[in-house]
């Protein structure tokens, strides 16, 4: 499901990808390493993209501006124990700054939200790094609630640390 929607002077459409959207799937990944500011370069294969893609597990939506990918979100569905439901965790969330406070965020939040309501996905939530002001100020502006979490990272390698 996607919709052309307007943006000031521009329309933009906000499409779910799949693996026949191998490309915009990769300008999404560099659109998060610059906003991100990553300084490590992708290097998953096109394979595992595409095998990715086609996991319903796995969701990406992209925004995009005359076919251009100007945003987008990838997010995993994740089965609950509790319950026969499912929760989603957006994994990434980015706009490219020359088109961010226009709507396109708020937009893939919409979209999202919609995609949980026909699969019967009650909630979705997102992780924020506390020093992050702006995607805080976002999220809370978007009705999102905020939690006190403090997460815990371990690598698996041999040594532990």
């Amino acid at each position: 499901k996607g919709g052309i929607l307007h943006i000031q002077s521009e329309s933009f459409e906000i499409r779910k990808l799949s693996t026949e959207n191998l490309t915009s799937f990769q300008s999404l990944i560099e659109l998060f390493n610059r906003v991100f500011e990553e300084t490590e370069p992708a290097s998953a294969s096109e394979t595992h993209l595409r095998a990715l893609l086609s996991t319903r597990s796995f969701i990406a939506l992209a925004a995009f501006v005359e076919n251009e990918v100007v945003g987008g979100l990838t997010a995993y569905e994740l089965p609950m124990y509790q319950t026969d439901s499912s929760e989603i965790l957006v994994y990434d969330l980015a706009v490219r700054s020359d088109y961010q406070r226009r709507g396109i965020g708020k937009q893939l939040l919409q979209h999202l939200k919609e995609y949980c309501s026909v699969s019967g996905i009650q909630a979705f939530f997102v992780l924020v790094h506390e020093e992050d002001e702006h995607a805080i100020e976002f999220y809370r502006a978007t009705g999102g609630q905020g939690e006190r979490v403090i997460n815990f990272i371990y690598k698996a390698d041999a040594s532990g640390e």
